[in-house]
């Protein structure tokens, strides 16, 4: 096969993993469409449990009730077609990977999704009653907190990345170290520089109320430990596990 060729067909192979991501992710979105409207009534509950009695969110656009939905719906469609839409990617670039690095991409890709959902279902359930309870406890009275829905799905879909991307810090360390970029004792001395940035990060993404920078900043550090505590038993250059493979 000529290089022209070559590259012909991995074009025709990535073209068809990307039209196979596309349909997975657009027939679980339509399997989801009809309960657009409880899923996101799902996500608004814990805003919705804060509320004063006969409290509840309000849309100021035409067109908000329906597609404020229907965003929600899209992004649970994602999320539960990732593990597929993975697989594909691993599947096209797999064959050109070396044994070593196949060894360690496999778990990276997988840990990295659980961690992902594992820190927006600790925003979901730990951090949005304490945030959304600060929020509705520190209006003046006689103001009535009547959230927006699309100012609301902005506001939730932020925190869901923070913490998403809070919880990468392990695999953050661990390639880090297993790449040689730094030692576990840089990332020990290290560590009060970290305990700073953690809760810089969580004054900026949280409101301003101490518990809820805390929610963040506290499981940053812990995860960083937990990263330097894994990334011992990978303190080891790729070119020496290449050499061995």
């Amino acid at each position: 096969m000529t290089p022209t060729e070559s590259f012909i067909s991995h074009l025709i192979e990535l073209r068809n993993r990307l039209l196979k991501i596309v349909l997975g992710f657009v027939l679980v979105f339509i399997t989801l469409f009809p309960f657009a409207n409880k899923i996101y009534a799902l996500l608004a509950a814990p805003m919705l449990a804060k509320l004063p009695a006969g409290g509840h969110m309000i849309a100021t656009a035409v067109t908000t009730p329906f597609f404020v939905p229907m965003k929600v719906t899209m992004l649970v469609a994602f999320v539960l077609s990732l593990p597929f839409s993975l697989y594909q990617i691993w599947a096209f670039v797999a064959p050109g990977l070396y044994a070593y690095e196949k060894r360690l991409m496999l778990p990276v890709i997988i840990a990295a999704c659980l961690l992902f959902l594992l820190g927006m279902s600790f925003a979901y359930f730990a951090v949005f009653p304490v945030v959304f309870g600060f929020i509705v406890s520190s209006a003046p009275q006689g103001v009535a907190v009547m959230t927006d829905i699309a100012e609301y799905l902005d506001f939730v879909i932020t925190l869901f990345m923070a913490f998403g991307l809070a919880f990468q810090v392990p695999i953050a360390v661990v390639l880090a170290v297993y790449f040689g970029w730094v030692n576990v004792q840089q990332l020990k001395e290290a560590r009060s520089y970290v305990i700073v940035g953690a809760f810089i990060v969580g004054a900026i993404f949280t409101p301003p109320d101490i518990i809820s920078q805390f929610m963040l900043a506290m499981p940053l550090w812990l995860l960083f430990e937990a990263g330097v505590l894994v990334a011992r038993f990978a303190d080891k250059k790729p070119n020496t596990i290449r050499a061995d493979s």
